[in-house]
C-alpha cells in the first residue's frame, strides 16, 4: 500500500481529539493537575506547510496558551523551523482583522511546543531543539555569537513504552498508545508483515482492554492511518539517506553541529546524532563532553 500522506488525521490526532483528552494530555506533559473546567478549542490549521502533511494538534487554553503538538517517528533538527512559520500562520489567523498598526497593545496566547516522540531511534526521554542553533555565525557583522532575538524552543519527549512514567501515569490514553504501537512493533519484529502486525495489534489491545472503546470504534482507520504513516516514514528514511550523502559532500554546517553539541549533552547516542543531523560519527565523536565539560 503506497503512503497517503494526505489524510486529514493521524492515529494521534483522532485518538486526542477531545478536548478533555487534550487538557489531560498537556496536564500530564507539564506535570499539572488542571482544572476540568478550563476551556480547550482546537484550531488545528490543516493543509497548511509540510507539502500536504499537516500539524498533528493545535488547541487554545483558556485564551491565554497555544499548546501545538507534533507526533513524530523521527526528529530533525528543521523542526524549530517548521514550528516558527506554522505559529506565525496561527498568530495571523489569531490576530484576524485587528489593526497591528494602531497604538494599542495586542494581547497574544504564550505558545509552548512538545514534539512527542516514539521512533525506533535510542533518543533520551527529554531534549530541546532550537531555532538558534540553525543561524549562521554573524560575529564579523556586529552580533555576538550569544545575542538571540527570535528563538522557538521545542520540548520533544519520548513518550515510547516504558519511558517518562510519570507522564504515561498521568495520562491513560498516552499510555494505551505507546503500549499499542510497541505491541504492533513486537509482531512486526517477530517476522509479520506491517500489515498483519497492525492486525493482530488492534486485536490484543481490544482483547487487553488497551484503548478497548477506541479500537472497537475506530479500528479501521487506525489500521489505515497507521499504514500509511510507517510508509510515509520508510519513504523519509530514504530520502534522509540521500540527503545525508549530499551534506557529507558539502561539508559540515555549523547549525548542524550546534543541535549536535545539544542531543549529546540530553544523553543522544552518537549514532542517533548521526541519523537526525547527517554528520559523521567521527564528526560527533569529537563533539562529545568530556566528564569534566559542563553539559549546556
Amino acid at each position: 500500500m503506497a503512503a497517503n500522506i494526505k489524510y486529514k488525521d493521524s492515529v494521534f490526532s483522532l485518538l486526542f481529539g477531545e478536548p478533555a483528552l487534550l487538557r489531560e494530555l498537556y496536564g500530564a506533559l507539564v506535570g499539572v493537575d488542571l482544572p476540568k473546567d478550563i476551556p480547550v478549542t482546537i484550531n488545528t490549521l490543516h493543509d497548511v506547510l509540510f507539502k500536504g502533511r499537516i500539524n498533528d494538534i493545535s488547541f487554545e487554553m483558556d485564551g491565554k496558551l497555544i499548546v501545538l503538538l507534533e507526533h513524530q517517528s523521527t526528529v530533525n533538527p528543521n523542526l524549530p523551523l517548521r514550528i516558527l512559520m506554522y505559529i506565525a500562520r496561527l498568530y495571523e489567523k489569531i490576530v484576524g482583522d485587528r489593526n497591528i498598526y494602531a497604538s494599542k497593545l495586542i494581547r497574544l496566547p504564550r505558545a509552548v511546543f512538545f514534539v512527542l516522540y516514539n521512533g525506533k531511534e535510542e533518543l533520551p526521554d527529554r531534549l530541546e531543539l532550537r531555532l538558534s542553533d540553525m543561524f549562521e555565525d554573524a560575529e564579523s557583522l556586529g552580533i555576538p555569537i550569544d545575542e538571540v532575538m527570535l528563538e522557538v524552543t521545542v520540548r520533544v519527549v519520548n513518550i515510547n513504552f516504558g519511558r517518562n512514567r510519570d507522564i504515561s501515569e498521568r495520562c491513560e490514553t498516552l499510555a494505551g498508545y505507546s503500549a499499542f504501537v510497541a505491541k504492533a512493533r513486537e509482531f512486526e519484529a517477530a517476522g509479520l508483515d506491517k500489515e498483519e502486525a497492525l492486525k493482530r495489534a488492534i486485536r490484543h489491545c481490544r482483547e487487553h482492554d488497551i484503548l478497548q472503546e477506541f479500537m472497537e470504534k475506530h479500528s479501521t482507520e487506525v489500521f489505515n492511518m497507521l499504514l500509511a504513516e510507517w510508509n510515509w516514514d520508510d519513504a523519509l528514511t530514504v530520502s534522509r539517506e540521500e540527503g545525508r550523502e549530499e551534506g557529507r559532500n558539502e561539508g559540515r554546517s555549523e547549525g548542524l553541529i550546534d543541535t549536535a553539541r545539544n542531543a549529546l549533552a540530553e544523553g543522544a547516542s552518537i549514532e542517533f546524532v548521526n541519523k537526525i543531523t547527517g554528520l559523521h560519527l567521527d564528526t560527533i565523536a569529537k563533539l562529545r563532553p568530556s566528564p569534566r565539560e559542563p553539559l549546556i
